[in-house]
């Protein structure tokens, strides 16, 4: 492949990170006109992309061919916007926690502010720190489950200091124990996600509830391999 290939690629794939500036816009667009369903799929969609860009990246080689552009920088922007910001909006769009409940929104969006600003909110080996900040499953499993509103509000406080807790997450893609596992299940959780999504208000019986299982071992899986058996000489994030 030429040098000048190598280029334009490096550049396809930046704007396929940007892309999901759009679809949070598309998204927010959504939630503005009260069509859960809609917004919910757009933020699906930054979802695929988040999760497929960086592998693109690193094939194509972008710090090298595109060295001018900070993609990790958009993609941090994007993240936050799909992630957190966005979510949030929606939580409150469509009454997701009560009046009384609305700081843990605040909470929320300050805390994810430091997550992403955190020089150490990924480690060395992969793994992040503290509650990822993601926001968009936390608020999607809020509007199907149609859990009480002080449930949830509850679930937003407890999340948002977690983002501060000195523990390991898996990064599913990069996290290097268990990994065919982690991808294969996330990749089955993506399916059931969009299933869910094509009838938000009205999901297959059962299927939100079994998709649960993969937040729970996202987390058991998570503590299980910081503070369960290690290998002689293996660091645990202190």
């Amino acid at each position: 492949m030429s040098d000048r290939a190598r280029i334009v690629l490096s550049w396809c794939v930046h704007l396929y990170t940007g892309l999901g500036l759009l679809t949070g816009f598309m998204a927010l667009e959504a939630g503005v006109a009260g069509d859960a369903r809609r917004a919910f799929l757009w933020l699906f969609a930054a979802l695929f992309i988040d999760s497929t860009d960086g592998t693109m990246a690193r094939a194509v080689d972008v710090k090298r061919w595109a060295p001018t552009f900070d993609g990790r920088k958009l993609d941090d922007i994007t993240d936050y916007l799909n992630y957190v910001f966005i979510p949030l909006f929606l939580a409150w769009r469509f009454g997701l926690i009560g009046a009384g409940w609305f700081p843990a929104l605040l909470l929320a969006l300050l805390a994810s502010g430091y997550g992403f600003c955190n020089e150490a909110a990924k480690t060395t080996d992969n793994f992040f720190t503290g509650f990822p900040s993601y926001w968009n499953i936390a608020v999607l499993y809020a509007y199907v489950l149609k859990l009480p509103l002080w449930v949830n509000g509850a679930s937003f406080v407890a999340l948002a200091l977690l983002v501060f807790a000195p523990i390991k997450c898996l990064y599913p893609s990069k996290t290097a124990q268990h990994k065919a596992l982690n991808i294969v299940l996330t990749c089955v959780w993506f399916a059931m996600i969009f299933a869910i999504l094509l009838d938000v208000d009205r999901p297959p019986a059962g299927l939100a509830a079994a998709s649960l299982a993969y937040p729970v071992y996202y987390f058991g899986m998570s503590l299980w391999l910081q503070f369960g058996k290690r290998p002689a000489g293996e660091e645990v994030l202190a």
